[in-house]
Order: C-alpha cells, then structure tokens, then sequence
C-alpha cells in the first residue's frame, strides 16, 4: 500500500513517516478494503501548547472517501489521534455495509 505524504510548512522528515506508516499498517492489515491513503502535516503558530502540529489523513475506500484531522501538541500525538479517528469510521462504514 503506498501511502502519498504531503508537508506544509513543515520539513519533510523520514521519521514522521515511518512512525505514520506503522500506525497506518495495523489499520490496512484489518481493513483490506482500503485503496489509497493521503497524510499531510501542518504546522500552526498557536498560542496553546496543546495544538498546532496537525496532522490530516485521507483513506479512499469503494463507495467514499474517509477523513480526519487532528491538532496536537506533537506530531505523534497527531498521528495517534487521527488514527484513532480512522478506525472508529472505518467500524462505522463497515456496519452501514454489512446492512445493505
């Protein structure tokens, strides 16, 4: 699965994308359905220190694309966040399916 990583504002950086790639492996291997993934990393001047890293995920499926966005104080933490996000959508999506 090739994952498309797109930085604005901020350095491309090798260890962002191993740490998102890994997160993003575990939800590939239970969700084969899964045809292409979009990241981006942003960063925000904020004057919380609890947000402008954000971090924004893009999961194309059959049918509709998913997505979420997260801002948090790290880019992990980002990361951790949307994944988290992803997968309650993804539960939600395939419930729908399993009704038709």
């Amino acid at each position: 699965m090739d994952i498309n990583y797109e930085y604005n504002g901020v350095k491309a950086s090798e260890r962002l994308e191993v740490f998102t790639g890994k997160r993003m492996q575990k939800l590939v291997d239970r969700n084969d359905e899964i045809v292409a993934i979009d990241v981006y990393f942003k960063a925000e001047k904020t004057s919380e220190e609890n947000a402008g890293k954000i971090n924004g995920i893009r999961l194309n499926v059959p049918g509709t694309t998913l997505f979420a966005e997260t801002s948090a104080g790290s880019f992990e933490n980002a990361i951790s966040e949307t994944v988290d996000e992803l997968q309650r959508q993804l539960r939600k999506y395939k419930a729908k399916l399993r009704r038709r």
